[in-house]
């Protein structure tokens, strides 16, 4: 697991949770869903954000950007851990107020494609009282939250590592998404 807080520049963060606000603004963001397949529904009790999946073949020039910065990441963990992640999904995470997301895993029981989570912050002048972090269950250790401040990006194994968002008190965009092993 590791937290980087200034992943990004300020200005490329800016650019980046523009380009989210203005997705959600325009009715492209959808309520997400838990399960797969026919299991697929959406838990507003259990997860309560809106999010869009970034096309790889079609982003955005800002996304594109963030994708590149995150298949540098992708080829130097593979080098040094060699954990055989060859794709990334990335999709656009916004909580309203009062949303959050119960305590899960990234690695549906029935799968094993989803080898890293990254959680990547948009949200400038984020403060504890602003709520949303994420809380990182660790085993033999009290959690750690990581507050959801502009830049910092969040990398663990999605694999065995339990963790939820709190609820927000104000708007909180994110790029969340995993390292894949190939299907």
């Amino acid at each position: 697991m590791a937290v980087v807080p200034r992943f990004l520049a300020r200005g490329e963060c800016e650019r980046l949770a523009r380009r989210g606000l203005a997705l959600a603004r325009a009715g492209a963001l959808r309520p997400a869903a838990i399960g797969r397949g026919r299991e697929r529904q959406r838990r507003p009790e259990i997860r309560g954000d809106l999010v869009r999946w970034i096309d790889p073949h079609a982003p955005s020039h800002v996304e594109a950007r963030v994708l590149a910065r995150v298949e540098r990441l992708r080829r130097a963990l593979n080098q040094r851990l060699q954990l055989g992640a060859f794709t990334l999904e990335l999709h656009w995470a916004l909580y309203p107020p009062g949303a959050y997301y119960a305590r899960h895993v990234d690695q549906p029981r029935s799968g094993s494609a989803r080898v890293v989570s990254l959680v990547l912050y948009l949200n400038e002048g984020w403060s504890a009282a602003d709520g949303g972090a994420l809380r990182l269950h660790r085993e033999g250790a009290v959690p750690l939250d990581v507050l959801p401040r502009a830049g910092t990006l969040v990398v663990f194994r999605s694999e065995g590592l339990p963790h939820e968002v709190l609820p927000a008190r104000r708007e909180r965009l994110a790029l969340t998404g995993w390292l894949r092993r190939r299907p």
